[in-house]
């Protein structure tokens, strides 16, 4: 057990890969300066499990 009672868990196999027939979108924002702040934000969400179900932790980054 670590710091704060938090565990870390090992990603499963395959939680990445798309799933046959899924659309593939283009990544928008490979050939785009970013000059000012705020012009992009990324935003990430996950779950953490608890004894009791699960919390959501989300988190955002302007750029």
């Amino acid at each position: 057990m670590h710091r704060m009672g938090i565990e870390p868990l090992a990603p499963q196999p395959g939680t990445s890969k798309a799933a046959p027939g899924n659309k593939i979108y283009p990544y928008l924002l490979r050939k785009l300066a970013i000059v000012r702040a705020n012009q992009v934000w990324a935003l990430d969400t996950t779950y953490i499990p608890m004894a009791k179900g699960f919390v959501y932790l989300t988190t955002a980054l302007s750029e």
